[in-house]
């Protein structure tokens, strides 16, 4: 999940659950306001760890060090312990009405473990047992930018603020439905650009829930009347179901995918259901084989069309499709290239990872690439691909992520 995502979640709580205060000023540091800042910053502190890519050269990291140590449930209270010893020093030298300690440990570790939940619902892996274990636990809930929950997290917050101070509720609520409707169309546009195209539906449905909750309320003049927790607290459970449905559908997908794995007969390694953006309807069945990986995309809202092991339709009488990427034979520059112990740390971390091998002039190339993480642009590799160039005497010469 990125990092803005996980600070809107932890402010959401600590305005939710533990009275928690709006950050805004002009009103002055109380203890209200300081709970909602400790939610915030427990929920931010875990992605502290891509600081050292700053001081370091080993572009690895983001694979080999994100999401270990910071991340880790063992750890956590050691963090929430320091950085609740820090806000009390702090708190104590601007002369701020802070929490008690042990209150302020608690509000950490609840911050920090909301980024860590929220980090395992995705595709990418926590390692939430490091040091003692360096496995990447995922949960594939959800994709790792998700505008709908960032919404859905942030939006209730709005509203609060906005219902605030009613001689200002107008003003706020225009703005900041202007604000979303802006954002939709931007995020359609992007969803476009990168092949996740929003319907023309979705965006329209959008709309008319922002009309509905920003404008509605404050013409009619009802949204004064609803306490401002319960804004938040809505928020939250919105939040709790989402993830809930979208624990249901990846349910159906990896249903679908065991399917798909049985009717073809083949000998499965390991296989999952990744969420695909823009919506909970769209995933990504992935299968890997001794010699290769079978893709294939699902619409959940329509009919699978894979048929049971034995049945009479065929593949080609089918309308469900799949693409096989097969890794390239073994040779001797691919067989040196696994040696290589980057290329070992890269397939520790790949999950559904395939093996390509081509030349360019006098240059032979090995590439390896996870299809968790498919390619954007059709100009460009996938992120995360890893290549290896060796020149004619069978040398490397370079080695890292493709970046073009």
């Amino acid at each position: 999940m990125d990092t803005i995502t996980h600070g809107i979640a932890g402010a959401l709580i600590g305005k939710a659950l533990c009275s928690g205060d709006d950050m805004l000023p002009p009103k002055p540091i109380g203890r209200a306001r300081i709970v909602t800042w400790v939610l915030m910053l427990g929920a931010i502190f875990p992605d502290s760890d891509v600081l050292r890519d700053i001081f370091s050269r080993d572009d690895l990291l983001m694979i080999t060090w994100h999401r270990s140590l910071t991340h880790s449930l063992l750890l956590l209270p050691i963090f929430s312990l320091l950085l609740a010893a820090l806000t009390q020093w702090v708190a104590r030298k601007f002369r701020w009405d802070a929490p008690p300690f042990a209150t302020l440990t608690v509000l950490y570790g609840a911050g920090i473990l909301s980024h860590i939940l929220l980090d395992l619902v995705t595709t990418f892996g926590t390692m939430v047992w490091s040091p003692l274990a360096w496995s990447r636990p995922a949960w594939d809930l959800i994709f790792i930018v998700d505008f709908t929950l960032t919404g859905i997290l942030l939006i209730p917050q709005l509203l609060a603020w906005v219902h605030r101070d009613p001689k200002q509720a107008k003003l706020r609520a225009i703005l900041t439905w202007l604000f979303f409707v802006l954002a939709t169309f931007s995020v359609a546009a992007l969803g476009k650009t990168v092949g996740a195209p929003i319907s023309l539906n979705a965006i329209s449905i959008t709309i008319l829930t922002l009309t509905v909750l920003f404008l509605v309320p404050v013409f009619r003049k009802r949204g004064s009347q609803i306490p401002l927790a319960s804004w938040n607290r809505a928020g939250l459970a919105a939040s709790c179901i989402y993830i809930a449905l979208a624990a249901f559908a990846h349910h159906k997908a990896l249903e679908r995918v065991r399917k798909f794995a049985e009717f073809q007969g083949v000998r499965v390694e390991s296989l999952g259901a990744l969420p695909l953006p823009p919506s909970l309807w769209n995933w990504d069945g992935l299968i890997r084989t001794q010699r290769g990986v079978y893709e294939l995309r699902m619409d959940l809202s329509q009919p699978s069309g894979i048929p049971d092991r034995g049945g009479a339709a065929t593949v080609s009488q089918t309308p469900f499709t799949y693409r096989y990427f097969p890794d390239a034979p073994s040779n001797s520059l691919i067989q040196q290239a696994r040696q290589l112990p980057e290329v070992q740390k890269v397939f520790w971390f790949d999950r559904f990872p395939v093996t390509q091998f081509h030349k360019e002039g006098s240059e032979s190339v090995v590439e390896i690439l996870d299809l968790r993480f498919p390619a954007v642009r059709p100009d460009r590799p996938a992120a995360f691909t890893y290549r290896v160039r060796f020149d004619s005497a069978g040398n490397v010469i370079s080695q890292g992520w493709a970046r073009k």
